[in-house]
């Protein structure tokens, strides 16, 4: 029969395949969640008191009764706990005060509190003291930046009155890469749905989705579909903060495209949109195959390039670890980088001299700092080892480097060293610390939500010799990365794509 022709039979695996994914997905979104999370949730809010305001009677005896303002105690039992799928580190928590988490209590006064946890996890009481900034006043309770494994759980029990029970209980915070929500108790009492409305929806659509994509295949002509790739080679030059994004996109590109040979060749972004004129220039048969990435739009002097916005990316100012401030103001950056802050007990650091370690004229990086930051260039380079100064009149040690990893390492091994990167880049490096600028912390989340005012952030662009070919290697690539799993690897590496909403309101207006 002509129906059990190998492609037939392969869209029917397909659409098989495809409903069991379902179920999969199903299963995988109720016991494996996706993102660092806290959930908490309220096991009990009993009044202590024979008054029936809450409509629920008690009993009370001995300190209730002569304790004065305690005639309408309640007693709340507050679960929080680790029910993600990765661990909490004390540094996950967003909140810019000592603590972590905050649990307000809505019309309700705050008496005591008692901090309890399961067997085994003893470890966590070390983080409840006064110092890693465990307090109350009023009804707001401040909970320290306690780390969670997967799975542990601790509960306060507090007591409160000036309130009936019932009242709103809210846990505020944040996580990085995460959130801070309410969860469901799976007693019998408050049972929850055996599956959620998006799983349902998203079963559903993915179900219809797969079948109609079997009866596709089944139905279709002979003609195979164009996929839009192009073989060749084309070099990738320019932006070394953004190469470790296109090395990755190139490396997918070449797996789903036969035939196609790109090379990742960065050396900085003003001489990669140099190297790409020059290209242009001796190229007899139009736009050269070369793309140049440039953290920010390209000097003047180049009218043959034509840009393409591809990314956002956020930039961070490092210090070493040794140095234990954790932000600075604009003015005081700017003043570091010209020269007048030469030690940082000036900044109520240590006694320690000021390490400037900055990347060289070339440098895209170097440049949104100028222009975000400093709003003028930086002094002259006084020192090749980052450490001793070669010119005896410079105010202080300020290098250049050839590379946003090179600055980072530097960084890291020099005491009183400080320095700047791409973001994701500096993320989890030992031996040095980001800092926030003017109270904003450098987030690629707060930028895509819209609640930062964080200035060094730029658009990433990727230049071509004018208008290549449609049917160029070049211009296939630019529209793989601006689609698709090309979005996927930018926001994995960090970095906000133009293509989105957000991206693209923030691409078209900086």
């Amino acid at each position: 029969m002509e129906w059990l022709s190998a492609e037939n039979i392969v869209a029917v695996g397909t659409a098989v395949i495809g409903v069991v994914a379902s179920a999969v997905m199903v299963w995988y979104e109720r016991r494996v969640p996706r993102r660092k999370r806290i959930g908490y949730r309220v096991q009990m809010d009993n009044p202590v008191g024979d008054d029936v305001r809450s409509g629920r009677a008690n009993v009370r005896l001995g300190l209730f009764d002569e304790a004065p303002g305690m005639a309408d105690a309640t007693l709340v039992l507050l679960r929080i706990e680790n029910d993600g799928s990765q661990s909490i580190a004390g540094d996950d928590y967003t909140s810019r005060e000592r603590h972590g988490l905050t649990a307000v209590f809505t019309d309700r006064t705050i008496r005591g509190v008692s901090v309890t946890q399961p067997p085994g996890t003893d470890h966590l009481m070390d983080h409840f003291t006064p110092a890693a900034g465990l307090s109350y006043e009023g009804g707001t309770l401040r909970i320290p930046r306690v780390p969670l494994n997967r799975g542990e759980h601790f509960k306060l029990l507090v007591l409160l009155s000036g309130g009936d029970v019932g009242r709103n209980i809210r846990l505020i915070g944040g996580l990085r890469d995460g959130e801070v929500s309410p969860n469901r108790s799976t007693t019998p009492d408050d049972q929850p749905p055996l599956f959620s409305r998006a799983a349902r929806t998203i079963t559903v659509l993915l179900t219809v989705c797969v079948v109609t994509l079997a009866l596709i295949v089944v139905l279709r002509d002979d003609s195979p579909p164009p996929i839009g790739c192009e073989k060749g080679t084309l070099t990738v030059t320019g932006s070394t903060a953004f190469a470790p994004v296109m090395s990755e996109l190139a490396k997918k590109y070449e797996r789903d495209c036969q035939g196609s040979d790109i090379v990742v060749d960065a050396h900085g972004s003003t001489a990669g949109v140099r190297e790409l004129a020059d290209a242009g220039a001796r190229s007899k048969n139009g736009s050269p195959p070369v793309v140049a990435l440039s953290d920010g739009p390209k000097p003047n002097g180049f009218p043959q390039l034509r840009e393409n916005r591809v990314a956002v990316s956020v930039f961070a100012l490092v210090v070493n670890d040794d140095i234990p401030l954790r932000g600075l103001t604009l003015d005081e950056v700017r003043r570091l980088y010209r020269g007048e802050i030469r030690n940082w007990k000036r900044l109520g650091g240590p006694d320690r001299p000021v390490l400037l370690v900055s990347r060289d004229a070339n440098s895209g990086t170097r440049q949104v700092f100028q222009r975000q930051v400093l709003g003028r260039g930086e002094i002259a380079n006084s020192s090749l080892d980052c450490l001793h100064k070669d010119d005896a009149t410079a105010s202080v040690v300020r290098c250049e480097l050839d590379s946003t990893d090179q600055v980072l390492s530097t960084v890291a091994a020099l005491p009183g060293a400080i320095g700047y990167s791409e973001l994701n880049l500096a993320t989890g490096r030992k031996g040095l610390h980001q800092l926030t600028l003017d109270g904003h912390i450098p987030s690629v989340e707060e930028l895509e939500h819209g609640t930062s005012d964080y200035p060094y952030r730029e658009i990433e662009y990727a230049y071509t010799y004018g208008q290549p070919p449609a049917d160029s290697l070049a211009s296939s690539f630019l529209t793989y990365i601006s689609r698709g799993s090309g979005q996927d690897v930018i926001r994995t590496h960090g970095h906000l794509p133009c293509g989105t909403p957000v991206g693209l309101k923030i691409c078209g207006t900086d």
